[in-house]
């Protein structure tokens, strides 16, 4: 696996595919031989708004009405502070939002401070990556590089459904087919301690897996990550010990992902309460 992304089909033979980390550019340029295609980087930035007002966000931000269809997914042409961008219904967070790329010709400040200074009466705040790590975490979004890298199959992180072996031909089938069906990746819940990524699954001394994420969750008050074991016979609930941020080692308890919101109802907007206290996990 290299990375993971977004499509999108800007017009019949004209496509952007916004990728996470990883070098997939290269991997189509070597794969474009032979082949009526131009490989090329549009130079488009994408910055994500997510949250359960973010749909309030934009309808206060775009000239016109909202998107109609606008689902999970979609991607539109909006009209921006004078700008015309793109918008797509998507994130990295498993929460309701959406995602804006921004071309060369876009007024950058003039977007940004736009919706910086909208969305300060919605509570809104800037953030990195840190920010929303955990939602990432919580709701099995894997980070490439991280999680997953060149070495990785689709089925060791739980992804082996998305495989349509009726395609009598694509890249990696005849090794697909004889890899391990069984999911390696499963989410990790401590107590009292974030592990650290990279730190090894412990039973009785004898490695049983690593950490490939890590945060803390402020939701369910207890460290959380993502891991993948070196074994497939395992059950949600196995209990580890693994070396956390404080230097020792901590009473660990793997789960499935995603941790809550199973069906997925937040980030489609069927499930729009907003949580106002913690929901503390406490090992079994």
């Amino acid at each position: 696996m290299i990375t993971d992304g977004l499509l999108l089909r800007l017009s019949e033979n004209c496509f952007w595919y916004a990728q996470a980390d990883g070098d997939l550019f290269s991997w189509y340029k070597a794969h474009s031989h032979d082949l009526e295609v131009e490989i090329i980087d549009p130079e488009v930035w994408v910055s994500q708004i997510q949250g359960p007002r973010s749909m309030e966000l934009l309808s206060n931000l775009i000239e016109g009405p909202m998107p109609d269809p606008w689902n999970y997914f979609d991607w539109t042409e909006v009209m921006m502070a004078g700008e015309k961008v793109i918008i797509s219904r998507s994130g990295f967070t498993n929460e309701l939002g959406w995602e804006i790329y921004i071309r060369p010709e876009n007024d950058i400040e003039k977007l940004g401070d736009l919706i910086l200074e909208s969305g300060k009466s919605l509570g809104m705040i800037l953030t990195a990556t840190p920010g929303f790590r955990a939602r990432r975490i919580e709701a099995g979004l894997l980070s490439a590089g991280a999680d997953f890298d060149h070495t990785t199959t689709p089925f060791e992180v739980g992804l082996g459904r998305y495989l349509d072996f009726d395609k009598n031909e694509f890249i990696g089938r005849e090794a697909l087919i004889k890899a391990d069906p069984k999911n390696r990746s499963w989410g990790l819940r401590v107590e009292k301690g974030i592990a650290i990524r990279g730190r090894y699954l412990e039973q009785d001394g004898i490695v049983k897996g690593r950490v490939t994420s890590s945060s803390w969750s402020p939701f369910q008050e207890c460290g959380i990550g993502i891991v993948l074991l070196d074994e497939t016979n395992v059950e949600e609930g196995t209990q580890f010990q693994v070396r956390c941020n404080d230097g020792e080692m901590h009473l660990a308890e793997i789960c499935t992902l995603p941790m809550y919101d199973t069906n997925r109802e937040i980030v489609r907007g069927k499930k729009v309460d907003i949580p106002l206290s913690p929901r503390p996990w406490k090992a079994s």
